[in-house]
């Protein structure tokens, strides 16, 4: 059995959505599971510290999680062309798993939501891309035989799943398409790289 990571921070309903559309296409390929994690909030005040339990969605994401997954999805909504200072912040701390290699060789993807068109949906998953390669990960992206990427009018990307989430906008049918599609790839990708399948 594999296993994907999907680990995502949000603070709207729109990227978790799509973490969870990502997990029903990681679940759709034969012996490969899916386990969500989120990140904390980063606090200004030093003294404040985080409920080991978030109050409701994933549960908070372990060096452990990232260790023992066959594949990971990275999410986060967009800020300032950018991924969102908690999961920079989690990724920050994963140097242990850089040295020992722990990533190396793993299948890997991004995904994103943003509140406007032009609000950086490509240049947050490039921001998420980068410490995935310092680890030795294995970037997949949407390829242009889904079919739902050449037909978007929002959301979607060749460089992974995106959102145009303008008013709370809905997740629409090609961003739901294009979320299954990236999970089933991970998946499947995971499962031929995962020693002695």
């Amino acid at each position: 059995m594999a296993k994907i990571l999907i680990l995502y921070y949000s603070r709207d309903g729109a990227t978790a959505e799509m973490a969870n559309l990502i997990a029903r296409g990681v679940e759709s390929v034969q012996n490969v599971e899916a386990a969500l994690r989120t990140v904390p909030d980063v606090s200004a005040v030093c003294e404040k510290t985080a409920d080991s339990i978030p109050a409701k969605g994933a549960i908070y994401a372990t060096l452990d999680d990232l260790k023992s997954c066959d594949g990971l999805a990275l999410g986060s909504p967009t800020r300032f062309g950018n991924m969102a200072a908690p999961l920079k912040y989690f990724l920050d701390g994963t140097t242990e798993l850089w040295f020992s290699g722990a990533l190396k060789g793993k299948p890997a993807g991004v995904f994103t939501s943003t509140g406007s068109m032009h609000g950086g949906q490509e240049t947050t998953l490039i921001s998420m891309m980068l410490p995935l390669l310092h680890h030795g990960m294995l970037l997949l992206g949407i390829p242009y035989s889904e079919v739902a990427l050449r037909e978007t009018a929002s959301g979607g990307t060749p460089y992974g799943p995106s959102h145009l989430a303008v008013d709370d906008s809905p997740v629409t049918e090609h961003e739901k398409a294009l979320c299954l599609a990236f999970g089933k790839r991970l998946a499947s990708t995971a499962l031929l790289l995962k020693p002695g399948q």
